[in-house]
C-alpha cells in the first residue's frame, strides 16, 4: 500500500434515496375505467389536471374531480392550485368530464328519419281537457252526500246519491243554472207518509239541503231512478222559486228537458252495475212532490222521531249518531267545496262522497 493510499479516505457507499424523492403514483377513475399516472413528489393538483387534459384530450374547462372523503368537487381554476398530490394519495378520485369526441358526437345533428316510414306513427292532437268545465263541476254540484245511517243498507243509499250526482244530465243542468247544493240526503218514508199522500222531495232554504225519497214504503228496495231524477229536477227549481207558480213549473220543465238531453248515457242508463228496483211503484209516484220550497227553520239531522224531518224539526240521523245543525251542514258543505276546488287545481276532479 502506497503512502497516497494510506492518506485517501475510505470509500463509503452512496446513501439510498429518501422517501421524499420517490415518484407519486396517482390513480383515478373515468367513466368506470381506472387510470394510474406517476408524478414527481412535489407535484400539485394543477400538474394532475394538465397531464389528464393532455393525455385524455379533455379541455381543462371540462375537468371536474370528485375527491372523497371531505374535499368534494374540485375543478380548474382551483382555489388552491398548489395543493400537493401527496395529500391526495389515500383518497378516491373520480374524474367527471366528457372527452372531446363525446362532445363532438353530442353537437352533431341527429340523422333525419323518413316521415313516411312505417316505424313512425302519425302525429295526433293531444287530448284537450276543458278545465273551465271541470272547475264548474266542482263548484256547481252537491257538495255533501248523506244517507240515513239508521235505515238498512246506508251504503247502497250512498251509491244511489252518488249516481244522481254523477248523472251527466244533472251535472249539465247544474252548471247551466249555477246550482250549488250544500247537502243531498235521503228521507225516511215513514216520516213523510200521511193519509193524504206522501212527500217525494224537499228543498230547504233554496239549496241548503235537498231530501229525496229513495226507498220504497216497505224498505224492500229503491224507487225508479228516473222518477227520483225528475223529483230532483223539481227540487232544484225550488233553488229559484219557492211557490208552485207558472215561473216555477216552466223552470222545472226546462230542467227536466236539459237533464234528458244532457244524459248521453243512453237515456239515463245506470252508472254502475247496481240494479235499483222498486217492487210496487213503477207505474207512478202515488204522492205529491212537496209543498213548495221551505225557508228558515233549523234543519237537524239527528233524532229518529219527531217532526217528520220537518220544516223546522229533523228527520234521519247523521253518521256516528251525531246531529248536524243548519250551521254545521253549511260549514261541512263549504269544506267539501274547497276540497273539490283544490283537487281541480291539481288536475284531479274525481267524484267523492
Amino acid at each position: 500500500m502506497t503512502e497516497l493510499d494510506k492518506q485517501a479516505p475510505p470509500e463509503t457507499p452512496s446513501s439510498p434515496a429518501t422517501s421524499t424523492d420517490k415518484p407519486i403514483s396517482m390513480t383515478f377513475s373515468h367513466h368506470g375505467t381506472p387510470h394510474t399516472m406517476s408524478f414527481p413528489p412535489t407535484s400539485t393538483i394543477t400538474d394532475l389536471s394538465d397531464r389528464i387534459s393532455t393525455t385524455l384530450s379533455i379541455p381543462p374547462t371540462n375537468l371536474k374531480f370528485m375527491i372523497t372523503p371531505k374535499l368534494g368537487v374540485l375543478k380548474p381554476p382551483f382555489a388552491s392550485p398548489s395543493l400537493p398530490l401527496s395529500t391526495l394519495q389515500s383518497k378516491k378520485i373520480v374524474l367527471l368530464a366528457p372527452t372531446a369526441a363525446e362532445i363532438s358526437s353530442l353537437s352533431a345533428p341527429a340523422p333525419r328519419t323518413n316521415p313516411t316510414s312505417a316505424a313512425v306513427k302519425p302525429a295526433t292532437p293531444s287530448r284537450h281537457r276543458d278545465w273551465r268545465k271541470t272547475q264548474d263541476e266542482a263548484t256547481y254540484t252537491f257538495h255533501t252526500l248523506l244517507p240515513l245511517q239508521y235505515l238498512p243498507n246506508p251504503s247502497r243509499s250512498l251509491r244511489y246519491l252518488e249516481r244522481l250526482r254523477a248523472d251527466p244530465g244533472i251535472k249539465a243542468a247544474m252548471r247551466k243554472h249555477k246550482f250549488s247544493v250544500g247537502l243531498l240526503t235521503e228521507m225516511n218514508p215513514a216520516d213523510h207518509t200521511t193519509h193524504d199522500g206522501k212527500t217525494l222531495g224537499l228543498n230547504r232554504n233554496r239549496g241548503e239541503v235537498i231530501e229525496l225519497r229513495l226507498r220504497t214504503d216497505a224498505y224492500d228496495g229503491y224507487r225508479d231512478y228516473k222518477i227520483i231524477r225528475d223529483t230532483l229536477c223539481h227540487e232544484l227549481a225550488h233553488n229559484v222559486f219557492g211557490e208552485h207558480d207558472r215561473d216555477f213549473w216552466e223552470l222545472t220543465k226546462a230542467i227536466e228537458r236539459e237533464v234528458r238531453e244532457g244524459d248521453w248515457r243512453s237515456g239515463g242508463r245506470a252508472v254502475s252495475e247496481e240494479v235499483f228496483y222498486e217492487p210496487e211503484e213503477r207505474g207512478g209516484s202515488g204522492g205529491h212532490v212537496d209543498g213548495g220550497g221551505w225557508q228558515g227553520g233549523e234543519f237537524v239531522l239527528g233524532g229518529v222521531g219527531g217532526g217528520g224531518g220537518g220544516r223546522s224539526g229533523g228527520s234521519g240521523a247523521a253518521a256516528a249518531g251525531q246531529a248536524l245543525s243548519r250551521r254545521e251542514v253549511m260549514a261541512k258543505a263549504a269544506e267539501e267545496r274547497m276540497r273539490r276546488q283544490k283537487e281541480v287545481g291539481k288536475g284531479g276532479g274525481g267524484e267523492s262522497a
